[in-house]
């Protein structure tokens, strides 16, 4: 009979959660009695599934929806309960006990309590004691090894409880972002006392040590090093809020779990002399605000969003790890940027992008998290802006596909004036022999009129320009049949020419004229085997096909879609064109000169 006990039971529940779910009654008339019996069903160490999984929902309900039934829940529920049910296979029972501890974690109340370490009930614990309780009972781990890591697709759901627990976690830091630092409070004061401590190798001096002012100017000088903004007292910089405390609280982690990099980035910034040295201490209290704000931390959890992080569960400090990875990012960020202190905003933005572009590929762990920054340089910042851009929907529209169609013709044009420019200034190439002498030189260039190619021997290389009257030999444009390239040409088909490396099969190049008369090229490097080809294709009216044409054009047509697009920033463009008005019924508007 007791599986059709636990049928019966786990049917009743069922019926009472969707009874619950229409509002009819309140929560608030249950008993202690019926709290009790809920939580017991929990508690059990071997329960019916479905019967534990209505438990839990109905301890979630009751949690959320009365502040009176928390306390109750709250008496009867320890985390310790809870843990085991993280522990087994079923993503269902997972997704209820992780709501649960959500739901206790949100009604948790602010004042302060006692916390006991051997008997942790949750009514006994403050808000600020909730992060201990993941440390202390490993709840972090077992979630991150028995669900996120697991072999089992994480389903909606489920993904919405971790993120309502990422962003309750990160919100035990708002009392530390929202408290300002007292100036005259020596305790705090000893903390930016250790951060000049760790940085420069001091021991703080004694009252006698020196006269008061010497003192003050050491200290001035070693706080402006550090970056600060007020140097005479550094205090005062941590009085905003955002993000008051909690910035301080990230430089000194920082400076005692990172100690060489943290010495590293104030040491190698305080020694520059060429104004572009990155200030630490104000970087630190923008970034901590920054990252509270991509975090969210303070704000309450959305009903519909399912945006978790791993790597935020792989450690037991991951704001401040995650603080420590940001500000070499920042540092390195703002040398790659060449930035001054005018530029201060313009890296934060840079750094808040980089930041943001990483996390949405939402790294296992913070080194996946940092190897990701590490492709994300400033230069390919610039790049993937650009061509996001290009990628809008307004530049695909049809009026602004017209446009570049309109103005390729135009651009391909410019390209081929140059190409035929380069050829008029000619090129110095090398004579390769059949006994690969490469001592030999001969110059070729094309006359101004575009008519006749010059060409001739050398007896060395020339250091400028060669006149057409030094060079003896000469070919009509008007002749030139064909341009073959690679293993087509002629002195590639050689005895002994296919031992010719690759590099030089690339660059190879032939003009035919007459009847199988060839003149035989070997380019100096890819640039000039591209304007060559190009440049002697534009004279046959043959199409310039090579990668530097390519390249040319994108940048070429880019810039100029910019600018004549300059005056339409922010304008929506039509997709098609506005319709041509009716004729007037007369012309008698119409000025008559006469």
């Amino acid at each position: 009979m007791k599986p059709c006990f636990g049928d019966l039971l786990s049917f009743t529940l069922t019926a009472f959660v969707e009874l619950m779910d229409h509002g009819i009654v309140s929560w608030d008339t249950f008993s202690v009695a019926f709290i009790k019996k809920i939580a017991s069903y929990v508690c059990k160490s071997a329960m019916d599934t479905a019967v534990l999984q209505r438990s839990l929902a109905i301890l979630e309900s009751m949690v959320l929806n009365s502040q009176d039934l928390y306390q109750k829940v709250a008496q009867e529920i320890t985390i310790g309960q809870l843990i085991p049910h993280l522990q087994g296979t079923d993503q269902d029972i997972q997704t209820y006990t992780i709501a649960v501890i959500n739901a206790l974690f949100l009604k948790a109340p602010e004042e302060k309590r006692q916390f006991d370490e051997d008997n942790v009930s949750i009514l006994d614990c403050p808000l600020t004691e909730m992060a201990h309780i993941l440390a202390q009972k490993q709840l972090r781990s077992i979630i991150l090894s028995n669900v996120i890591r697991s072999n089992k697709p994480i389903n909606d759901e489920m993904a919405h409880q971790l993120y309502v627990l990422q962003v309750l976690t990160f919100n035990l830091l708002e009392d530390r972002m929202m408290t300002k630092m007292d100036p005259q409070d020596q305790a705090q004061r000893d903390i930016i006392f250790e951060l000049r401590r760790i940085a420069f190798d001091v021991e703080c001096e004694s009252n006698n040590s020196g006269s008061i002012e010497k003192r003050k100017s050491m200290y001035t000088r070693d706080y402006k090093k550090l970056g600060f903004i007020n140097h005479v007292n550094p205090a005062v910089d941590f009085t905003q809020i955002p993000p008051g405390m909690l910035a301080l609280d990230n430089m000194l982690y920082f400076a005692r779990h990172h100690q060489d990099a943290y010495i590293r980035i104030v040491l190698e910034n305080s020694s520059r002399e060429d104004k572009h040295e990155c200030p630490f201490g104000r970087s630190s209290i923008e970034l901590t605000k920054m990252l509270c704000e991509i975090l969210k931390v303070g704000e309450l959890p959305s009903e519909n969003c399912h945006d978790f992080h791993p790597m935020f569960f792989t450690h037991d400090r991951s704001f401040e790890e995650f603080f420590c990875i940001c500000i070499q990012l920042l540092n390195k960020t703002w040398k790659e940027m060449r930035a001054t202190s005018e530029d201060f905003n313009k890296v934060m933005q840079v750094v808040k992008e980089q930041i943001t572009r990483a996390l949405t590929i939402k790294p296992n762990s913070l080194d996946q998290f940092k190897s990701r920054l590490q492709n994300l340089s400033y230069t390919e910042i610039l790049k993937l802006r650009q061509s996001e851009r290009m990628n809008q929907e307004d530049f695909q529209s049809r009026p602004i596909l017209e446009l570049r169609e309109k103005i390729q013709p135009e651009i391909m044009e410019l390209i081929k004036q140059q190409r035929l420019n380069r050829l008029c200034e000619g090129t110095c190439f090398r004579k390769i022999s059949s006994r690969r002498r490469q001592d030999k030189f001969w110059y070729c260039r094309l006359s101004p009129n575009h008519k006749v190619l010059h060409y001739g021997d050398l007896e060395e290389s020339p250091q400028g320009e060669v006149p057409h009257d030094s060079l003896q030999d000469k070919l009509p444009v008007a002749d030139i049949k064909a341009v073959v390239t690679g293993k087509d040409c002629p002195h590639m088909k050689e005895k002994g020419a296919l031992k010719q490396n690759k590099e030089v099969l690339e660059l190879a190049f032939s003009v035919l004229y007459e009847s199988d008369e060839y003149l035989n090229f070997i380019a100096p490097d890819k640039h000039e085997y591209c304007v060559w080809t190009d440049g002697l294709n534009a004279l046959l009216g043959k199409e310039m096909t090579s990668e530097f044409t390519r390249s040319d054009m994108d940048t070429l047509l880019n810039m100029e879609m910019k600018l004549r697009l300059l005056d339409l920033e922010n304008i929506q463009i039509p997709e098609v064109p506005p319709p041509i008005p009716k004729e007037p019924s007369n012309y008698d508007f119409v000025y008559d000169c006469n």
